[in-house]
């Protein structure tokens, strides 16, 4: 990956977005939700006052409204604060 996060920050990749419910019903995409769930690609070097937890390949969850969305090379990503991240799976 060439995009490098700094600091205290990671790069997230969201899950794909459910297409049909668990009881089969398939959801239109006027209706779909943002996911707040992703795997963390990349992270930064973390600073002296916060040392880096996460990892790449860690299955996070995150706010509805953490970070910032980026497109790199036909891929959507997000990139946010590691404090933004609530928990790993």
């Amino acid at each position: 990956m060439s995009i490098k996060p700094l600091a205290d920050r990671v790069l997230v990749r969201p899950a794909d977005q459910e297409e049909k419910t668990a009881s089969g019903i398939i959801i239109p995409d006027s209706a779909k939700e943002k996911p707040l769930r992703g795997e963390v690609i990349a992270v930064g070097g973390g600073t002296k006052d916060e040392e880096m937890v996460l990892k790449a390949g860690d299955i996070v969850l995150y706010g509805k409204y953490a970070g910032t969305e980026v497109e790199h090379e036909g891929g959507k990503y997000l990139i946010m604060r590691q404090s933004d991240v609530l928990a790993t799976l």
